[in-house]
């Protein structure tokens, strides 16, 4: 049974019951559509198809690495995975050009170049653009899905739209803590706010919708038991109009008689 009014454990499990629908659903599809359509010898790098990163992640989403800076102290930039390194120390490395950096530029896979100049390897460090646009489109599906438990267990249309953003903040608080950083990129608040107005339109248009319709189907029932002295109460009713009705027409039977005579 619904309580009526501000009831703060409902509201939470509410809010449980959602966030928990919304990363199973993400659990769900994120695999098999990383495994069908993106790299995998990117995906194992970064880690498999079912790595909670891809859902928790915002780089992942954004196509960014998602090894920090600061992972290996002392070494400046992305140079610290262009060989091997132990206790912050480089103790191997890949071969440099030996000619202009413009060698680097025109033969990005490494190898030799024009003239057997020796390039750097070229690596990407596990980044792979198409798997950040498969992220983005398996949320926009599960912000898709996510209507059905705002119809079912929302389902007042005024609570739609704190619920849906409730659902945004938690994400990105929870997107912010793992990553370590704060999510920067524009695809990623795209999808955010994309789902999360498909959400509340459709949700609260579904929620409004079955509102109306059940406010046109309540009728008056009274008690089955007071129903026969309702009933007689309309005969009672209805024979007294009936008769008022019939003295009403007495009289002005009677008056018109009387002014003819």
């Amino acid at each position: 049974m619904r309580v009526q009014g501000w009831d703060p454990m409902m509201i939470i499990c509410q809010i449980i019951a959602l966030q928990t629908i919304h990363y199973l659903t993400l659990s769900i599809l994120t695999p098999p559509f990383l495994t069908s359509f993106t790299s995998p010898t990117l995906l194992s790098y970064a880690g498999g198809p079912s790595t909670v990163s891809h859902i928790l992640d915002w780089r992942e989403m954004a196509a960014r690495p998602t090894l920090s800076k600061t992972s290996f102290p002392g070494v400046e930039g992305w140079k610290k995975l262009r060989g091997a390194w132990a206790g912050g120390k480089e103790i191997g490395s890949v071969p440099t050009p030996l000619g202009e950096e413009g060698d680097l530029e025109d033969h990005p896979a490494g190898g030799l170049g024009e003239g057997g100049k020796v390039v750097d390897e070229y690596w990407e460090y596990g980044v792979d653009n198409k798997r950040g646009w498969i992220v983005g489109g398996v949320w926009l599906v599960a912000f898709a899905i996510d209507i059905a438990p705002l119809y079912y267990l929302i389902r007042r249309p005024t609570y739609i739209l704190d619920f849906a953003l409730t659902l945004i903040f938690n994400h990105f608080i929870l997107t912010t803590y793992y990553a370590a950083s704060f999510p920067t990129s524009f695809f990623f608040w795209f999808i955010q706010i994309t789902g999360a107005v498909g959400m509340i339109v459709i949700a609260e248009h579904l929620c409004v919708k079955r509102e109306m319709k059940s406010e046109l189907e309540i009728d008056w029932h009274p008690d089955p038991e007071a129903a026969p002295s309702q009933a007689l109460l309309g005969n009672r009713f209805s024979s007294s109009e009936a008769g008022s009705n019939g003295r009403s027409t007495e009289y002005i039977e009677l008056q018109a008689s009387s002014d003819n005579s």
